[in-house]
Formats: structure tokens, sequence, C-alpha cells
């Protein structure tokens, strides 16, 4: 570990809250300026490891970096939903910058499951939030796109910043299976991995006791994980309905300057109108990870051979979910929609 640096040198917004550390309570920093943020799909070490060196901070003395009259706002996600599109769009000198799933987060939800205080936990969370906030122009707002592994902080998130909005951007059910399907092994790991997070949250309240989750099949797990951060999505809106708006990626997708413009509204971000329209296209005709070009009818396309190929297993899947859905009282849609049109 790099020495802990005291005094706290003067840090800008550049010097990116990357990593927390509870063994020596302390924060590593590293310098990511605004293009190198916007350029790469996540805020992690693959990405920005290597970007500079790390300067070690302890928490005791990072408090003159905070101002927790700072805007922020979060967009929480439910994974595949073109949640990284959103933020690029909305990212914009000035008015918004955009922190796409930054690993202090995850490092704190990691603490959590391996019985960290919650108390300590709570007080580091608060103190996170205020450096993540940190504007790189004047009164910028800071739009976190936590990765949905931090779903189960997204209620304390929402309580240490009263001021704080939020988007519950979510993809629809069969949307969400065919990713899931389509990305081989990986997707199906990755939607077990993230269920047994879910179970440490406590966030799986579904009728199954703990011996049903190793008889599903790797779709139904990936269910049972949608359904609960659906379950959770509802739970919030219905906590903060002032304060929380929920957003189908259809819906997004079929109009994004206008699911956009509405966003940027909602997080009362001082906009320049006709940047939008650039940023939307620039951010919603590449793929967020690879950083390729999609060609005109591309996503769609991708979308329908996904579910042609696995549409007998997709098919029983979602029957079957419906039917879990409908029992645990889990809405399919969210209600407090941003966009108020036809229902997905």
């Amino acid at each position: 570990m790099a020495e802990i640096l005291t005094p706290t040198p003067p840090l800008s917004a550049q010097w990116l809250a990357h990593r927390f550390d509870p063994i020596h309570d302390a924060f590593q920093f590293v310098s990511v300026d605004r293009a190198h943020r916007q350029s790469v799909p996540f805020l992690t070490d693959e990405h920005i490891g290597s970007a500079a060196e790390p300067l070690v901070i302890a928490r005791s003395n990072v408090s003159g970096l905070i101002d927790m009259h700072r805007p922020l706002h979060y967009i929480f996600h439910s994974a595949y939903c073109c949640s990284t599109l959103l933020v690029n769009a909305l990212d914009q000198s000035g008015s918004a910058s955009g922190l796409k799933e930054p690993v202090v987060l995850n490092d704190l939800v990691g603490w959590r499951h391996r019985g960290g205080d919650p108390t300590k936990i709570a007080e580091v969370l608060t103190t996170t939030l205020g450096l993540l906030a940190r504007p790189f122009e004047g009164t910028e707002a800071v739009i976190v796109k936590p990765s949905n592994a931090v779903n189960g902080l997204a209620a304390a998130m929402m309580t240490l910043r009263p001021n704080a909005h939020a988007i519950l951007l979510y993809a629809p059910l069969r949307t969400f299976l065919t990713s899931i399907a389509r990305k081989g092994m990986w997707g199906r790991l990755w939607v077990r991995e993230l269920l047994s997070l879910q179970l440490k949250d406590g966030l799986v309240d579904l009728g199954f006791s703990p011996p049903d989750y190793l008889r599903h099949t790797d779709l139904q797990a990936a269910a049972v994980g949608w359904l609960a951060q659906q379950k959770l999505f509802s739970q919030l809106a219905a906590r903060w309905p002032s304060r929380v708006m929920t957003l189908c990626s259809e819906e997004l997708t079929a109009s994004p300057v206008t699911a956009v413009e509405a966003c940027a509204a909602f997080f009362g971000l001082a906009a320049n109108a006709e940047s939008y329209p650039k940023n939307i296209e620039q951010a919603f005709n590449r793929d967020a990870k690879e950083g390729t070009a999609f060609l005109p009818g591309q996503r769609e396309r991708t979308q329908k051979n996904g579910e042609a190929l696995h549409a007998d297993e997709i098919d029983k899947v979602m029957v079957w979910a419906e039917a879990v859905a409908a029992t645990a009282d889990v809405p399919l849609s969210l209600s407090n929609r941003l966009l108020r049109t036809r229902a997905v």
C-alpha cells in the first residue's frame, strides 16, 4: 500500500475517489480527467487502474474536500438496459459530469458482506458520496451510476443525500433474459454471482427456500435476480415518489432525445438544450462497452436474433417468472414513470 498522506494535498475533481481500505480507514485517489472518464465504459481498475499513481489519504483528512450541498444524483439500474449510454448522453460540460460504476462503492458493499459495522459503513458512505460529488466545473451536478451490485445501498444513498434524485432504469424481463442468453457462459455466471450478492443483501424475498436456488436453471436465476431488483425499485419509487422516477430501456431507445431531456429536467441540470441532440447521437450510435459504431437497426436485429435462438428456454422461463411475480406481488412494469407514455 502507498504511503498515507498527511496533511491532505489540494485535490481537484480530476482526482477520483477510487478505492476505500477499511483496515487503514483510507481512500485511494487516482487522477482521471474528464475525457478519460467519458471514453471508458466503467471506472474500474481494468480501465483506469494504470491512469496514475494513487494518492492514499486517511478518511480523517478528507473533510476539506467535501461540500455536502453540491448536487448529486443517481441512476440505479438492472443491467443491460443502456444505463452507460444514458450517463454519456447527460455528461455535458457546465451542466453535469457522470461517474460510471465507481469501484469505491463496490468496496463498501464488499466490506458490508464481510461483516463490517453498519454504523461505520454509513459514516464512510456519507464521506464517499461527498467525495464523488466534486464537480469539474462550478455548479455542475454529478450523476453517479453505480454498479447494480450496489443496489442494496440505494435506500441508504437516498437517505444520506436528501436533495438527490434518482432514475431507476430497467430493461423488460424478456429483453434482460435475451441479453443474458446471448452472452453465453459468462452472462450465465454473472447472473448467479449477482444473485449471490442479492441474497447477502437480503433483497430476495420471492417465496423460495435456500435449496431452491440450486435447482434453478441459469435463466431462472437471472429472472430471480431481475425480480428482486424490480421489487426493490418498486419500493424505492413508493418511498420517495417526488425524488425517484422510473424509466424502461425500450422507452429510452425509442425516444432518446425525449428521455434524456426529461432526465435532465428531473435532475435540475442547467443544460444547453442544443447540446443534447449531439450528445445523444454520439452516445446511442456506439456500443457503450466496446466503443464500436452501431449500424442502423443493429441493436434491434441483435436482440431479435438472440431471442429467436433461445426462444424455447426464454418462453418457458417467462411463464414461470410471471407466475412468481404475481405470487410475490412484483410489478413487471414500474410506476412513477418519467415518460408518461404507453406502458411497456
